[in-house]
């Protein structure tokens, strides 16, 4: 059986029928993440300004979480790796109740003290991601399950934060209301993780097209990294500037919206991102139709440079006025989250399947996170150590210039490394 078998679970095969599979593993993987959000995002509707000095300290908290969180890609690397289908589930639920725990902890205790308690909510929230994933992948419709499932993390970022806007509307108070969101988002989670556990294995033609996924021992690791490593490092660099773009966009939402001219409207972070997803989803998807390992790949380094080259428009059009706030938000949105998806969908999906070499994509996922929100953490800490000139819209405009002009250049260094044909087995769809 693939590695990608779940728990022993009643066998109904009308899941198995194609179109409710697709729709089942859409369902189950985009609410089982987007509920895991409803416990990680919610806190950044909040301004919490320290009691003893009147000034913020919400960057603090976000610095606390996403340490926690990379903290959890790091050891990821291993742990999702390593891990047993059988144990997937489980471990879901679980991580999701230490986070909760720590979120009780964060309103109980005195601000700015409680900041530790987003260290220890962000910890367990960082596997979450690997574990969906392991359900996923290794299948011909691999891409646009993932599509469903990154769309979530798009949606869902906006949504979180509508809920903890709207519980500070009906008067929660500031600490009680990250915990509270969570309680919204218990019930539901728990639901969606029962649909997971039931998703059944690849089937023999899946494992055929896109190879079976194991998981990986340190020799394994090490193995793949000798053979491809300079190509995953210039990915690596793409995917570190686009998570820390990424990343401040969501966790300073507010901050931005309010650049823009656009406050007091909660529903402004759903309609943005709503547009974003669907965008992303459809291009993302659609790679699916290419069945063809190696061109599939290759697209998806294409869409990448795309991605970056509609961010740098989106800057420069609104600084020259020819974009309004919600066209920018909506345009680099899609422009960061379709690179981001990108990785997460197609570009390890189809770089494992080309070489058919004993890997996952859980691995190779785990890695680069890692040292992405790793990048982040360092520009948040730098940020608080070192004065930076004008708003934060311009902070953040500026990086989005840079780090397009960056990342541009390491695809197509990346691209120019895997052109060669010896570096990947070009797999052969199977026959119809």
């Amino acid at each position: 059986m693939s590695s990608s078998a779940t728990a022993p679970v009643p066998r109904l095969r009308w899941i198995e029928h194609p179109w409710v599979l697709s729709i089942w593993c859409v369902v189950a993987a985009f609410g089982s993440y987007a509920c895991m959000y409803g416990f990680r995002k919610p806190f950044t509707a909040g301004t919490y300004l320290d009691p003893m000095t009147g000034v913020s300290f919400k960057a603090w908290l976000v610095t606390a979480q996403v340490l926690g969180y990379t903290v959890s890609k790091f050891v990821g690397i291993r742990v999702i790796a390593e891990m047993r289908p059988e144990r997937r589930a489980g471990i879901f639920l679980g991580l999701i109740a230490v986070a909760e725990l720590a979120l009780l902890l964060f309103a109980i205790t005195p601000a700015p003290y409680n900041t530790v308690c987003l260290f220890f909510n962000g910890l367990p929230l960082g596997m979450v991601f690997g574990l969906v994933l392991g359900f996923l992948e290794g299948r011909r419709q691999t891409e646009a399950f993932v599509a469903g499932l990154c769309a979530s993390f798009i949606l869902a970022d906006g949504v979180t934060k509508s809920v903890g806007a709207e519980l500070l509307k009906r008067g929660v108070p500031e600490n009680w209301m990250p915990f509270s969101a969570g309680l919204v988002f218990l019930l539901p989670l728990v639901g969606f993780v029962a649909m997971l556990r039931m998703i059944p294995a690849p089937n023999a033609r899946d494992v055929a097209e896109r190879s079976e996924r194991s998981p990986m021992l340190r020799t394994d690791r090490r193995a793949f990294l000798r053979r491809h490593g300079l190509g995953l490092g210039l990915m690596t660099v793409v995917f570190l500037l686009v998570t820390i773009l990424r990343s401040l966009r969501a966790d300073f939402a507010p901050e931005i919206w309010k650049a823009l001219g656009t406050t007091g409207e909660p529903s402004v972070f759903t309609r943005s991102e709503i547009w974003v997803a669907l965008g992303v989803m459809v291009a993302s998807g659609m790679v699916v139709l290419i069945r063809d390992n190696r061109r599939a790949f290759f697209t998806a380094l294409s869409m990448v440079t795309a991605g970056l080259m509609l961010t740098t428009a989106a800057v420069i059009g609104l600084r020259m006025g020819q974009i309004n706030g919600f066209a920018f938000m909506v345009l680099v949105g899609v422009g960061l989250y379709v690179p981001y998806v990108a990785f997460h969908t197609t570009i390890f999906e189809r770089l494992v399947a080309m070489t058919r070499e004993k890997a996952n994509i859980g691995f190779l996922m785990y890695l680069v996170d890692a040292i992405g929100y790793l990048g982040y953490v360092a520009v948040m800490l730098g940020k608080k150590y070192f004065s930076v000139k004008g708003s934060f819209l311009d902070f953040f405009t500026t990086f989005c210039l840079a780090a397009a002009g960056i990342s541009i250049v390491a695809v197509v260094a990346a691209m120019l490394f895997f052109r060669p044909a010896h570096r990947t087995t070009v797999l052969t769809p199977a026959a119809e």
